[in-house]
């Protein structure tokens, strides 16, 4: 069984970045929920910026708000999206027009009902980026935690339905990706941005064994199932946490503060 290997550098300044003989490509999603402050750094790491659907409201709002000493008409015209994809009930008509005339393609899914509009945009970047090794694809999705809970829930299915591809759900207090139990895991912690409070949650069936290093509370051939034990409220004590299981589980890990990323740039 391969290893995979997990890192948040995207929260770093570019320059405190390790050096990799294969560069991570990192594509940003924008949901319709509030966006992180850092979300200015992931735009910064970002090759392929998207608005799922009523994203685009969020980005045309609450950038300029991060910039106040700026003018919000050259942040709009400065942060403008690559693509615009969804059903397209959310997106208010003057944001679509606005960012149509600077150039951001609008890709109108409203036939489609049967998937989320992070769906629609995670399955854009995948035809869109045929070539890319998938190992080295991060696709970071901003506002995908808040709000109503049947979103999250469906941008956690996501994950599911995506399963061989790095996806990075997003808010200013945390971040979670799937750990797929095809593999073995290293996950690299930055204590600069993110920690000390993790957890693991076995998604989509029970496990019936996990092993963990590097965390206060090692789990050791441990069964988690929802009902009974699910390792939450966890503490990141090592620089790499090392996971083994059965099952597919979800990682989750706290971000310091806003202003404690921002200020890494």
């Amino acid at each position: 069984m391969g290893v995979l290997f997990h890192s948040s550098e995207f929260l770093l300044p570019s320059s405190s970045r390790p050096d990799h003989r294969h560069s991570s490509t990192y594509v940003l999603v924008l949901l319709n929920q509030r966006l992180p402050k850092f979300t200015p750094l992931l735009w910064k790491a970002a090759q392929l910026r998207l608005c799922a659907d009523g994203g685009a409201n969020r980005v045309f709002d609450e950038l300029p708000l991060m910039f106040p000493h700026l003018d919000a008409l050259d942040v709009r015209n400065s942060y403008k999206p690559d693509v615009i994809r969804g059903d397209m009930d959310s997106i208010r008509t003057e944001v679509l027009e606005f960012y149509a005339k600077q150039g951001t393609k609008i890709f109108d899914e409203s036939e489609d009902q049967d998937t989320t509009d992070l769906h629609k945009c995670v399955a854009y970047i995948l035809q869109s980026m045929p070539n890319l090794e998938e190992s080295n694809l991060y696709i970071l999705v901003a506002g995908a935690l808040g709000g109503r809970f049947d979103h999250e829930i469906g941008n956690i299915n996501v994950l599911c339905r995506f399963s061989t591809t790095r996806i990075i759900l997003l808010s200013d207090d945390c971040l979670i990706h799937l750990l797929p139990r095809t593999h073995h895991h290293e996950i690299y912690v930055h204590s600069s941005v993110e920690g000390p409070h993790c957890g693991l949650i076995p998604i989509g069936m029970p496990s019936g064994s996990t092993t963990t290093t590097g965390l206060q509370w090692d789990l050791s051939d441990t069964e988690m199932k929802f009902g009974g034990l699910i390792s939450t409220s966890n503490i990141v004590k090592e620089e790499k946490v090392t996971v083994q299981s059965d099952s597919d589980l979800l990682w989750t890990i706290s971000l310091k503060s806003h202003a404690s990323i921002n200020n890494q740039d």
